[in-house]
C-alpha cells in the first residue's frame, strides 16, 4: 500500500515521538506577522532564549495595515504599537522583514508563494488560522497559535497530534462564471463546518488539476473554515511552471533537483486514505453563503432553506442565523440588498482574481449608495494590476483602489463595516461581527460575483453579465 503526501512529509519531519503521543515535527518554514507574535517574542526574552533558525522565520505586516493612508504614526495606537514591535523584534533577532517600505509586502500566504518561500514537501506554520493557503503547494502548514510562534522560534519545532487524511475528489470542467471559491464553499457546505476536524484534506481530480496556483491556493486556503487542520494539492507541472524563477525558489541544476525530490513526495497512486469524497465540479453553480457560518452556502439559483430542510444539529445555527441576517426561509438570495462590495484576503486578492473581477466590472458603474473596493493582497500584486490598468477599470466604475493588506475581511484596521451594513465579499468568514461590525451582514462570494453584486446593487448570478 502506498503512502499519501500528508504522511510522506510527515515522516521526513518527525523528530520523534513524544510520551504524550504527539508527534515533534520539524518546521522547514516559518511566517511570522505583526498581530500573534510580539508576545512570542517578549517569552524569548523572559527566558533568554534566541531563535533556532532565524534563516527559516520571514515576517511581514499585514492585518492591521491601513490600505488608503498608511502615513507613521498610524491613527490606531494599538496598531502603531504592534508595527513598532515588530520591527524592533525582526531588527533585534536577525529575521527577514517585509516592511512597508519594502516591495515584497503584503498579505503572508500570498508573499510566500509569491517569494518562492513556499514549495512542496515543506512543512509550513504561520500564526494564522489561514496557513492552509499553502498546501496548494503539496506543503503541509498548520496555523498556528502565539504560544505556539514561541516553540518555533525557539526550536524550529512543534508538538502535533497526528491526522488522518480525507481524499476530496472533485471531478468534471467547472462552468462558466464558477471558480474555486464556489468549489470550497460547496465542499463545507456538504461535509460541514466540522466534518474535517482530525483531518488533513487532500484536494484531487480532474477539476483540482485543471486549476491554476492561484485557484488552487483559494481552495486550501478555506479548508480551516471546513474544520480540516491542513489541506493540499499534490505537486505537478503546474507548481513547478509557477516556482521556477521565483526569488527564494531554487535554480539552475538545484531546481531540476529539487523538481525530482518533490514529484517523488506526491500520494502514490496506491495511496491509502482514512476516507474519500466525490463532488461533481460540473454540477456547480456560483455560490453564495446566507447565514453566519461558511457552511450555510446556497447555489445563486437556490432559496435560504427552512429548518426541516436542515439535519437536526444544525437546526439551532439556522434559526440563530435566520434572526442576524433578517432572513426568512424560502426567501431567494438572488436580489438580496447590498451596501458594501469588498474583494480582498487571503483568499482572494491575487491577481487572477483581480482580473476575474474587472473583467465583469468594465464598462459598468457601481450601483448607486454601494461603497466598493479593492485590495490588492501584495504590493507585487498591486504593481501587477497597475501595469495592466486594472486599477484604471475599477475606478471608473467606482470602486476604491487600494493598497496592499488584509483590510475588511477582519476589520483589524480602519476598513470595517458599520451598523447593520450587508458586505458581498469575496473573504473567507462570515461569522458574527467578522467585518468590524459588530450586528454587519457578511455575504461569501467569489470575486466576479462580489463585482457583479457592486454594479447591480445586490446579490445577482454573475453568469447574467
Amino acid at each position: 500500500m502506498g503512502h499519501s503526501l500528508f504522511h510522506k512529509v510527515w515522516d521526513a519531519h518527525a523528530v520523534r515521538t513524544l510520551p504524550s503521543g504527539q508527534t515533534q515535527l520539524f518546521i522547514g518554514l516559518h511566517l511570522v506577522h505583526e498581530v500573534t507574535s510580539p508576545q512570542a517574542f517578549d517569552m524569548l526574552r523572559e527566558r533568554g532564549l534566541t531563535i533556532a533558525y532565524p534563516e527559516r522565520t520571514f515576517a511581514t505586516v499585514d492585518h492591521i495595515v491601513p490600505t488608503s493612508d498608511v502615513a507613521r504614526p498610524f491613527a490606531d495606537g494599538m496598531a502603531e504599537d504592534m508595527m513598532i514591535a515588530i520591527e524592533e523584534n525582526a531588527q533585534q533577532f536577525g529575521l527577514s522583514f517585509f516592511g512597508l517600505d519594502d516591495e515584497r509586502q503584503g498579505i503572508v500566504h500570498v508573499i510566500g508563494p509569491e517569494l518562492g518561500l513556499t514549495q512542496p514537501g515543506m512543512t509550513i506554520a504561520c500564526g494564522d488560522s489561514h496557513t492552509s493557503t499553502h498546501g496548494a503547494y503539496g506543503a503541509i502548514a498548520f496555523g498556528i497559535g502565539t504560544s505556539q510562534v514561541r516553540d518555533v522560534l525557539a526550536t524550529q519545532c512543534l508538538a502535533m497530534d497526528p491526522l488522518k487524511v480525507r481524499r476530496i475528489e472533485v471531478s468534471g470542467t467547472l462552468g462558466n462564471g464558477v471558480y474555486a471559491k464556489d468549489v470550497i464553499l460547496n465542499i463545507i457546505r456538504n461535509l460541514g463546518v466540522k466534518g474535517g476536524t482530525g483531518y488533513a484534506y487532500e484536494y484531487a481530480g480532474s477539476a483540482i488539476e485543471a486549476m491554476d496556483m492561484e485557484a488552487r491556493m483559494s481552495v486550501c486556503n478555506m479548508s480551516i473554515e471546513g474544520g480540516a487542520r491542513a489541506g493540499y494539492v499534490n505537486p505537478d507541472q503546474t507548481t513547478y511552471d509557477y516556482l521556477r524563477g521565483r526569488t527564494y525558489a531554487p535554480s539552475g541544476e538545484a531546481f531540476d533537483r529539487a523538481v525530482s525530490w518533490w514529484r517523488s513526495m506526491a500520494s502514490d497512486t496506491d495511496a491509502d486514505y482514512d476516507d474519500v469524497y466525490h463532488l461533481d465540479g460540473s454540477a456547480l453553480e456560483p455560490t453564495v453563503t446566507w447565514g453566519i457560518t461558511p457552511g450555510q452556502a446556497l447555489f445563486v439559483s437556490e432559496k435560504v432553506p427552512a429548518l426541516t430542510d436542515l439535519p437536526d444539529d444544525e437546526r439551532d445555527v439556522a434559526a440563530e442565523a435566520y434572526n442576524y441576517m433578517d432572513l426568512k426561509p424560502g426567501t431567494a438570495i438572488s436580489g438580496m440588498p447590498i451596501d458594501v462590495a469588498f474583494v480582498g484576503s487571503c483568499t482572494n486578492s491575487r491577481i487572477s482574481d483581480l482580473r476575474e473581477a474587472a473583467r465583469v466590472v468594465k464598462g459598468h458603474k457601481v450601483a448607486d449608495g454601494i461603497k466598493a473596493l479593492v485590495v490588492p493582497g501584495s504590493k507585487s500584486v498591486l504593481k501587477t494590476a497597475e501595469a495592466e490598468g486594472l486599477h484604471h477599470i475599477f475606478e471608473d466604475a467606482g470602486f476604491e483602489w487600494r493598497g496592499a493588506g488584509c483590510s475588511m475581511c477582519l476589520a483589524m484596521n480602519p476598513d470595517k463595516l458599520q451598523g447593520r451594513e450587508v458586505c458581498a465579499s469575496s473573504s473567507n468568514r462570515n461569522f458574527k461581527g467578522r467585518q468590524g461590525s459588530p450586528t454587519g451582514r457578511t455575504l461569501l462570494m467569489s470575486p466576479a460575483m462580489v463585482a457583479a453584486a457592486a454594479i447591480a446593487g445586490e446579490v445577482i448570478d454573475v453568469r447574467a453579465m
